[in-house]
């Protein structure tokens, strides 16, 4: 029976990341793929000039529509803009009957503010408590944890200092840390590690969000969450490599490649 995939995040008009980037990574894993818009961006792959968060009564009214008609076996937030969308997501999320996955996108690629300052308290105490896994990069751990994280050891203490905060499983993204793109994943108090050779690209735009799709799709067809970050490990690894070369700045990563 197909399932679907829920996420809640931002709008990339170039396609490369926010909902567009979910939505293809959830069709490429044969789920039904669903959309709650938190915010609209003008940006390509050189630039963010414009984001404009909704209202949180709008977003909670997607959600309910959504959640009364087609609910999903899982589900992400990406980008929420501010902290009065934060804390409603959270609120309606404390009583999801499915896993969500938070992706605590706060920078774009290009250096963009995607998240107020506010909103990164209600983030660590309203938003981290209801989440199955949370999926900072480097930078986002950093900022959530309160620490510098320079190698894996680092990575370790931040992952255990965010799972502090509620979160039931904690995976640090390794691909700005200097070596192997390495991503740790802290869960029920077992530790997996997740190596890769480093691909040198600028073809990265929307790792993140596809990243955290892939995750979500496997765990609404079932999967554990260490097999299906494994699984989402070897799908961005592949889209990375493949990338398809777009647009003239940081282009996206292929969202055509293989799952299997």
């Amino acid at each position: 029976m197909l399932c679907a995939a829920l996420t809640i995040a931002g709008s990339d008009p170039s396609g490369g990341a926010g909902i567009q980037a979910d939505l293809k990574t959830f069709h490429q894993f044969g789920v039904y793929g669903e959309a709650v818009v938190t915010l609209l961006t003008v940006q390509n792959t050189r630039r963010v000039s414009r984001v404009e968060v909704m209202t949180p009564e709008l977003v909670l009214q997607q959600l309910e529509a959504v959640l009364e008609d087609i609910p999903p076996a899982a589900a992400k937030t990406g980008a929420l803009g501010n902290r009065a969308v934060v804390e409603a997501v959270a609120s309606r999320a404390a009583s999801f009957q499915f896993p969500l996955v938070v992706d605590p996108v706060m920078i774009s690629k290009h250096g963009a503010p995607l998240l107020d300052a506010a909103a990164v308290e209600s983030i660590r105490t309203r938003l981290l408590p209801v989440a199955a896994l949370v999926a900072p990069n480097i930078h986002e751990a950093e900022l959530l944890a309160g620490r510098k994280i320079e190698s894996v050891e680092d990575a370790h203490a931040a992952a255990e200092a965010i799972a502090g905060m509620g979160a039931r499983a904690v995976i640090v993204k390794g691909g700005h840390m200097a070596g192997w793109a390495t991503d740790v994943l802290y869960a029920n108090s077992e530790w997996h590690t997740y190596p890769s050779a480093r691909i040198h690209t600028v073809h990265t735009h929307g790792t993140g969000c596809t990243f955290s799709a892939a995750i979500t799709a496997c765990l609404a067809k079932g999967m554990e969450m260490p097999q299906a970050v494994a699984k989402a490990k070897e799908f961005i690894t592949e889209a990375i490599r493949t990338n398809p070369g777009l647009g003239g700045g940081q282009g996206p990563v292929n969202h055509f490649a293989s799952v299997d």
